[in-house]
């Protein structure tokens, strides 16, 4: 996996320039945060990047429970069976393959690789405003009905999950970009993936991380943009 590092953020990207996948390492002073579990596949390549910094996995925490962000918990909860692991309440559900939607939910179909044989059970289920180390969780649905993101208050690096995409240029989810579709075809709730996107905007982050494509340095703007394109496609849609 390919590594970049942002101050104490460290990015993992399987297959890069093909299909890229990310997730997080975020170095605190006693241990790291991995922020979601990539793929089955990449549970050594987390734990060899761990290795090379020098610092044992200490929490993982869930943006949302698609294949592509929980694909490699089990495998890495049996090396680091004292790891905490973190999922918002609501997507607690989708990790253990109930799809079915709540009471006051919109009555569209939960899309993605919602998983189906995780065995891991969270250990913390998150709420927004909570605090993981450094990291300040925020409540961003959409993409799924419990999507998170977590902000390093250190460093100013926003890790947005699929709130945004970033390969093919930026986008707010479910907003497709035919040079990387998937996230679109995998989003939830358009309307409410767009009120995800404004309140990430506004806290102004100094780089935005995203499940997939590169870190975005002072991003605000490209955000801006995203939601704009976004908010245009909705309203011919007659969906806002």
């Amino acid at each position: 996996m390919r590594k970049t590092r942002q101050q104490s953020v460290i990015q993992l990207t399987y297959l890069p320039n093909l299909f890229p996948v990310n997730c997080y390492l975020v170095e605190e002073e006693e241990g790291l945060t991995l922020v979601d579990a990539a793929l089955a596949t990449n549970a050594a390549a987390i734990l060899k990047a761990a290795e090379e910094i020098g610092k044992p996995i200490a929490r993982i925490v869930l943006t949302h429970a698609h294949g592509d962000h929980v694909g490699a918990l089990d495998a890495l909860k049996k090396q680091l069976p004292d790891a905490t692991v973190y999922i918002s309440e609501r997507d607690a559900r989708l990790l253990r393959g109930d799809s079915s939607l709540l009471d006051g939910e919109a009555p569209l179909p939960i899309r993605g690789d919602v998983p189906k044989n995780i065995k891991t059970l969270p250990d913390v289920l998150l709420q927004d405003g909570d605090r993981i180390g450094s990291l300040l969780a925020l409540s961003t649905p959409g993409h799924t009905p419990g999507s998170m993101s977590f902000y390093d208050e250190r460093s100013g690096v926003l890790i947005a999950g699929d709130a945004f995409a970033a390969r093919g240029g930026l986008a707010v989810a479910g907003h497709m970009k035919l040079g990387f579709p998937f996230p679109a075809l995998a989003t939830w709730n358009h309307a409410v993936s767009l009120a995800s996107a404004r309140k990430l905007a506004d806290l102004r982050p100094a780089w935005l991380a995203v499940g997939h494509g590169n870190m975005l340095a002072q991003p605000e703007q490209a955000m801006r943009q995203a939601i704009a394109e976004s908010e245009q496609r909705l309203m011919k849609k007659g969906v806002i």
